[in-house]
């Protein structure tokens, strides 16, 4: 599980005492407890590191928005440090699917699904995001899907 991956790299970050990777890893875990204390009154993820995976991905995207407000005000340093921050969250993080493979994922999916229409691109989205949450930048998946429906 990636929440005790996170544990165990957080206890050799403090014997190593790398100030930035504790700070971070204390950051993250502090994200994803309150993440576990909103889904109280809810029901709980039946996977776990979908749920962290969705938090640090939540977390590299607001520095890496932090790094660009920096870098635009002249604010070097402060962007550097985020850039820290993003590389310790990302070791958590699966390995984000090339343009090409996310397609290939896609279209396998709407195949599967028996998508045919951009009526059941909510399905396909939401089956994607399930499966295959912090490897495929839905960003970009939004349009692919929609392309693969339109077709």
């Amino acid at each position: 599980m990636i929440r005790d991956a996170i544990k165990q790299a957080l206890v050799e970050a403090m014997k190593a005492k790398d100030t930035q990777t504790v700070s971070t890893l204390r950051m993250a875990q502090a994200a994803i407890k309150n993440r576990d204390i909103e889904l109280r009154t809810s029901e709980a993820p039946a996977n776990d590191d979908a749920l962290v995976i969705d938090v640090l991905t939540k977390m590299v995207k607001q520095r890496r928005e932090s790094v660009e407000m920096y870098e635009k005000g002249g604010r070097a340093e402060l962007a550097e440090a985020e850039r820290g921050e993003i590389a310790v969250l990302e070791r958590f993080l699966p390995q984000v699917m090339s343009d090409d493979e996310a397609q290939k994922v896609i279209n396998t999916l709407v195949a599967e699904l028996g998508a045919s229409s951009p009526k059941d691109m909510g399905r396909v989205m939401g089956a994607l995001k399930e499966r295959y949450a912090g490897q495929i930048d839905m960003g970009k998946a939004g349009p692919m899907v929609k392309a693969a429906l339109a077709g």
